[in-house]
């Protein structure tokens, strides 16, 4: 079922209602705009990836897919609203790295761009159905604001969700220790990095692997490199 979120961004993309939900070949696109295709994922990148290795061979696709910085918690009961919370947890660009790992077989692509939309929302939660089920599910999202876009069309992009700049030549533990994130972080985003030709494998420092950022990716067209 489509979320409140997913209707709003679809709107802020394109205001024209008559140009969502049209049929292209097998699939049903979110926005057609002549040869433009939109898609708002607010699910996992994973989850659309034949779709849009499937679309982008033929037309130029906008995949939207928005980062949760700020929740406002909203629980209710039937129609009573039993409390409203600002979620602890912040997010940040770093979390796409979660599921770009799973993203990098269609990414980049020549006439893809993937564009990670920085929203604050208001999240509806209502208790279970069933009463031995315990806390409360995720109804329905909707957009408070939006903080900011940040488009991807080339490997190389990923260097500007980093938080700090990386060195030429790197190791996952100085990823971890640059960026000040879990080892296990530093290794998904080095994995990224390393597939979609962003850094090669140079050779090893002890164990460890180490990497090479690939300067030339910066000299690609519409590749803007911010690290």
């Amino acid at each position: 079922m489509e979320t409140t979120l997913h209707q709003q961004l679809k709107a802020w993309y394109c205001p024209d209602a008559s140009l969502y939900e049209q049929q292209l070949g097998s699939y049903r696109i979110d926005v057609l705009e002549s040869d433009r295709v939109i898609e708002i994922q607010c699910s996992s990148l994973a989850a659309i990836r034949d779709k849009v290795r499937t679309l982008s061979a033929s037309h130029d696709v906008t995949l939207v897919k928005p980062i949760i910085r700020r929740r406002m918690i909203q629980r209710r009961r039937y129609s009573q609203v039993l409390g409203r919370r600002l979620s602890p947890k912040v997010g940040e660009w770093l979390d796409v790295f979660e599921e770009f790992v799973h993203f990098v077989t269609v990414f980049p692509q020549p006439r893809l761009t993937l564009d990670l939309v920085m929203v604050d929302v208001e999240e509806i939660r209502r208790p279970p159905r069933r009463r031995c089920r315990k806390g409360y599910r995720v109804e329905d999202r909707m957009l408070l604001e939006v903080i900011e876009t940040r488009s991807l069309r080339c490997g190389a992009d990923l260097y500007s969700l980093l938080p700090a700049p990386l060195p030429p030549q790197f190791t996952t533990a100085e990823i971890a220790e640059t960026l000040q994130q879990p080892r296990w972080v530093a290794q998904k985003i080095a994995y990224c990095l390393r597939e979609c030709d962003a850094a090669n494998a140079i050779g090893k420092i002890g164990n460890a692997i180490q990497y090479e950022r690939t300067d030339e990716i910066a000299d690609r067209p519409g590749c803007d490199v911010a690290a």
